[in-house]
């Protein structure tokens, strides 16, 4: 990589509704040039997330009797695609509502949930929470490194882990008692099944297809 041809220059940082969930960071920026010339003024818009900008996603897996693996998906509620998909909007028309979303397990590092240790306790706690399963912290594993799913929108960092699930069938789902939570369903699906999904488009969640891409290629 080439060294940076300029650097950035502040000229204000605001935060724009921080009482919710996630709120807009909006800074203004010049570009400073190695001769002391700069551009002009220009703004920079993303999303932050009041409760830390990273969150661990976990594929769950058992072994099947035939040999092969199967994986646990998680359909849950997703306002943003149900509301923020205006098919008037769209480039090819989407009729679909959306208002729901299959995804792997997945959940928030929390503040002060630092290094490798707590976010390996964070997938124990989400593996419970949102599949029903008690799964040792020293049971996961990594799914290679971690990735930015919107580096142009978002600062979020997304660290991938697997786990075999225990025999047996789990318990209800606690969840972690918003009403957003409500009408989520898990069910296990072949493996190879799951990536045949997302090459169809029935599974349209990217840290789901690059998950179950990285467990496929271990099973190998």
């Amino acid at each position: 990589m080439n060294p940076r041809p300029y650097e950035l220059e502040v000229i204000s940082d605001q935060r724009i509704g921080t009482d919710g969930f996630l709120f807009l960071r909006r800074i203004r920026l010049r570009n400073r040039h190695p001769d002391g010339t700069r551009s002009r003024e220009w703004l920079c818009d993303f999303i932050e997330r009041s409760r830390g900008p990273d969150a661990v996603a976990v594929v769950l897996w058992r072994p099947r009797s035939d040999g092969s693996v199967e994986v646990l998906l998680r359909q849950g509620l997703r306002p943003a695609l149900h509301f923020g998909r205006d098919p008037e909007r769209l480039p090819i028309p989407d009729r679909r509502d959306y208002f729901f979303l299959t995804e792997i397990v997945a959940g928030i590092i929390e503040p002060g949930e630092r290094g490798e240790p707590a976010i390996r306790q964070r997938a124990v706690d989400e593996a419970w929470e949102e599949a029903g399963y008690r799964i040792g912290v020293d049971q996961f594993e990594w799914l290679g490194p971690p990735i930015f799913p919107s580096p142009g929108m978002t600062s979020e960092r997304l660290w991938l882990m697997s786990a075999r699930a225990p025999d047996g069938e789990p318990e209800p789902p606690p969840g972690d008692g918003s009403p957003m939570e409500e009408g989520a369903q898990v069910r296990w699906v072949a493996l190879d099944e799951a990536v045949a999904m997302c090459r169809r488009g029935e599974l349209e969640d990217m840290k789901t297809e690059i998950a179950l891409r990285r467990l496929e290629e271990q099973f190998r």
